[in-house]
Protein backbone atom coordinates (compact mmCIF):
# COMPACT_ATOMS: atom_id res chain seq x y z
CA UNK A 1 0.00 0.00 0.00
CA UNK A 2 1.64 3.59 -0.63
CA UNK A 3 2.16 5.85 2.17
CA UNK A 4 -0.07 8.86 0.64
CA UNK A 5 -2.78 5.99 0.65
CA UNK A 6 -1.96 4.81 4.54
CA UNK A 7 -1.81 8.52 5.16
CA UNK A 8 -5.32 8.63 4.38
CA UNK A 9 -6.57 5.76 6.45
CA UNK A 10 -4.43 6.75 9.57
CA UNK A 11 -6.46 10.19 9.31
CA UNK A 12 -9.68 8.64 8.66
CA UNK A 13 -9.49 5.72 11.26
CA UNK A 14 -8.21 8.67 13.69
CA UNK A 15 -11.26 10.98 13.21
CA UNK A 16 -13.49 7.22 13.65
CA UNK A 17 -11.48 6.73 17.02
CA UNK A 18 -12.15 10.12 17.84
CA UNK A 19 -15.99 10.24 17.01
CA UNK A 20 -16.14 6.63 18.91
CA UNK A 21 -14.33 8.12 21.84
CA UNK A 22 -17.18 11.03 21.98
CA UNK A 23 -20.38 8.93 21.53
CA UNK A 24 -19.02 7.07 24.16
CA UNK A 25 -18.44 10.31 26.31
CA UNK A 26 -22.04 10.57 26.03
CA UNK A 27 -23.08 7.00 27.80
CA UNK A 28 -24.04 7.98 31.34
CA UNK A 29 -21.26 5.95 33.51
CA UNK A 30 -22.66 3.35 35.84
CA UNK A 31 -22.73 4.96 39.00
CA UNK A 32 -21.68 1.68 40.75
CA UNK A 33 -18.72 1.55 39.07
CA UNK A 34 -16.96 4.83 37.90
CA UNK A 35 -14.65 5.07 35.09
CA UNK A 36 -15.92 2.19 33.82
CA UNK A 37 -16.47 2.28 29.75
CA UNK A 38 -17.25 -0.11 26.83
CA UNK A 39 -14.14 1.07 24.67
CA UNK A 40 -15.25 1.08 21.32
CA UNK A 41 -12.41 3.29 20.13
CA UNK A 42 -9.96 0.48 21.14
CA UNK A 43 -11.97 -1.74 18.38
CA UNK A 44 -10.14 1.23 15.81
CA UNK A 45 -7.14 0.53 17.61
CA UNK A 46 -7.19 -3.27 17.43
CA UNK A 47 -7.81 -3.56 13.88
CA UNK A 48 -5.34 -0.90 12.68
CA UNK A 49 -3.01 -3.11 14.68
CA UNK A 50 -4.15 -6.45 12.28
CA UNK A 51 -4.53 -4.39 8.87
CA UNK A 52 -2.67 -1.90 8.91
CA UNK A 53 0.15 -2.43 11.75
CA UNK A 54 1.73 -1.09 14.50
CA UNK A 55 3.01 1.90 13.41
CA UNK A 56 -0.34 3.25 12.17
CA UNK A 57 -2.31 1.76 15.17
CA UNK A 58 0.57 3.73 17.65
CA UNK A 59 -0.34 7.28 15.57
CA UNK A 60 -4.22 6.29 15.39
CA UNK A 61 -3.84 5.56 19.43
CA UNK A 62 -1.78 8.76 20.20
CA UNK A 63 -3.68 10.87 17.98
CA UNK A 64 -7.36 9.76 19.49
CA UNK A 65 -5.71 10.24 22.71
CA UNK A 66 -4.55 13.63 22.41
CA UNK A 67 -7.47 15.14 20.45
CA UNK A 68 -10.10 13.38 23.16
CA UNK A 69 -8.03 15.06 25.65
CA UNK A 70 -8.54 18.49 24.24
CA UNK A 71 -12.04 18.48 23.12
CA UNK A 72 -13.40 16.14 25.89
CA UNK A 73 -11.43 16.30 29.25
CA UNK A 74 -9.41 17.78 31.11
CA UNK A 75 -4.96 17.35 32.03
CA UNK A 76 -5.69 14.27 34.70
CA UNK A 77 -8.44 12.47 32.38
CA UNK A 78 -5.25 13.32 29.58
CA UNK A 79 -2.67 11.82 31.65
CA UNK A 80 -4.83 8.37 32.76
CA UNK A 81 -5.99 8.01 28.93
CA UNK A 82 -2.38 8.05 27.73
CA UNK A 83 -0.84 6.19 30.75
CA UNK A 84 -3.95 3.31 30.04
CA UNK A 85 -3.63 3.71 26.15
CA UNK A 86 0.30 3.36 25.92
CA UNK A 87 0.78 0.43 28.07
CA UNK A 88 -2.68 -1.36 26.65
CA UNK A 89 -0.93 -0.82 22.86
CA UNK A 90 2.73 -2.17 24.07
CA UNK A 91 0.88 -5.35 25.60
CA UNK A 92 -1.43 -5.80 22.66
CA UNK A 93 1.51 -5.34 20.41
CA UNK A 94 3.47 -7.73 22.46
CA UNK A 95 0.77 -10.12 21.91
CA UNK A 96 -0.11 -9.98 18.64
CA UNK A 97 3.77 -10.36 17.38
CA UNK A 98 3.60 -13.87 19.84
CA UNK A 99 0.92 -15.04 17.61
CA UNK A 100 -0.54 -17.18 20.46
CA UNK A 101 -3.69 -15.24 21.24
CA UNK A 102 -6.56 -14.59 19.02
CA UNK A 103 -7.93 -11.07 18.10
CA UNK A 104 -10.01 -11.33 21.03
CA UNK A 105 -7.52 -12.02 23.33
CA UNK A 106 -5.35 -9.27 22.09
CA UNK A 107 -8.32 -7.02 22.93
CA UNK A 108 -8.81 -8.53 26.25
CA UNK A 109 -5.36 -8.29 27.42
CA UNK A 110 -5.12 -4.54 25.78
CA UNK A 111 -8.19 -3.44 28.07
CA UNK A 112 -6.93 -5.10 31.35
CA UNK A 113 -3.57 -3.72 31.36
CA UNK A 114 -5.37 -0.33 30.31
CA UNK A 115 -7.60 -0.55 33.94
CA UNK A 116 -4.69 -2.16 35.44
CA UNK A 117 -2.39 0.99 34.54
CA UNK A 118 -4.39 3.62 35.47
CA UNK A 119 -5.30 2.08 38.85
CA UNK A 120 -1.46 2.17 39.25
CA UNK A 121 -1.64 5.73 38.56
CA UNK A 122 -3.91 6.63 40.11
CA UNK A 123 -2.58 4.94 43.27
CA UNK A 124 0.87 7.19 42.57
CA UNK A 125 -1.39 10.55 41.88
CA UNK A 126 -3.24 10.55 44.74
CA UNK A 127 -1.09 8.54 47.28
CA UNK A 128 -3.69 6.07 48.36
CA UNK A 129 -2.96 2.61 47.78
CA UNK A 130 -6.39 1.45 48.90
CA UNK A 131 -8.10 2.43 45.23
CA UNK A 132 -6.20 -0.66 44.33
CA UNK A 133 -9.07 -2.62 45.95
CA UNK A 134 -11.08 -1.55 43.07
CA UNK A 135 -8.62 -3.42 40.78
CA UNK A 136 -10.75 -6.84 40.60
CA UNK A 137 -14.20 -4.91 39.83
CA UNK A 138 -11.95 -3.50 36.71
CA UNK A 139 -10.21 -6.68 35.29
CA UNK A 140 -13.69 -8.31 35.44
CA UNK A 141 -15.32 -5.25 33.69
CA UNK A 142 -11.97 -4.94 31.74
CA UNK A 143 -12.28 -8.75 30.52
CA UNK A 144 -15.66 -8.09 29.26
CA UNK A 145 -15.54 -5.00 27.71
CA UNK A 146 -11.99 -6.65 26.19
CA UNK A 147 -14.13 -9.24 24.78
CA UNK A 148 -16.66 -7.58 23.26
CA UNK A 149 -14.42 -5.38 21.46
CA UNK A 150 -12.32 -8.35 20.26
CA UNK A 151 -15.58 -10.25 18.67
CA UNK A 152 -16.44 -7.02 16.93
CA UNK A 153 -12.84 -6.04 15.93
CA UNK A 154 -12.12 -9.57 14.86
CA UNK A 155 -15.13 -9.88 12.56
CA UNK A 156 -14.03 -5.94 11.31
CA UNK A 157 -10.79 -7.19 10.60
CA UNK A 158 -11.69 -10.84 8.32
CA UNK A 159 -14.32 -8.55 6.60
CA UNK A 160 -12.08 -5.65 5.47
CA UNK A 161 -9.94 -5.29 3.12
CA UNK A 162 -7.46 -1.94 2.85
CA UNK A 163 -5.89 -1.36 -0.73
Amino acid sequence: MKGSRRAAYVGVLSALAIVLSYLESLIPVFIAVPGVKLGLANAVIVVVLYKLGAREAFMVNMVRIAVSGILFGNPVMFLYSLCGGVVSYAVMLVLKKLKVFSVSGVSIAGAVSHNLAQTILACFILENGSIAYYMSVLLITGAVSGLLIGVLASAITESVRFR
